[in-house]
């Protein structure tokens, strides 16, 4: 059972990094996050880049707090992957 719940806890990281970079890719073509998908994507990551943004200082008009995000999220997988 607990290798069932790791390679979810896997599966969720994995998808929220890719979340994290269609958002990325996504605010290219419509940064207002306007559409359906980009107000959903929007709202999934939302809460995983504004406390880093609260910590992060900011650089112009780069946000890198997507970045630290996926980067943020793979060290967790990793630490997961090696506990088990």
């Amino acid at each position: 059972m607990g290798f069932d719940l790791i390679n979810l806890l896997l599966w969720i990281l994995n998808l929220l990094s890719l979340l994290l970079l269609a958002r990325a890719i996504f605010s290219w073509f419509d940064p207002g996050f306007t559409s359906t998908i980009g107000r959903a994507i929007h709202d999934i990551t939302e809460p995983i880049l504004a406390p880093i943004r609260q910590v992060l200082p900011p650089m112009g008009m780069l946000d890198l707090s997507t970045i630290v995000g996926i980067i943020l999220i793979q060290i967790i997988a990793r630490l997961i992957v090696s506990a088990a």
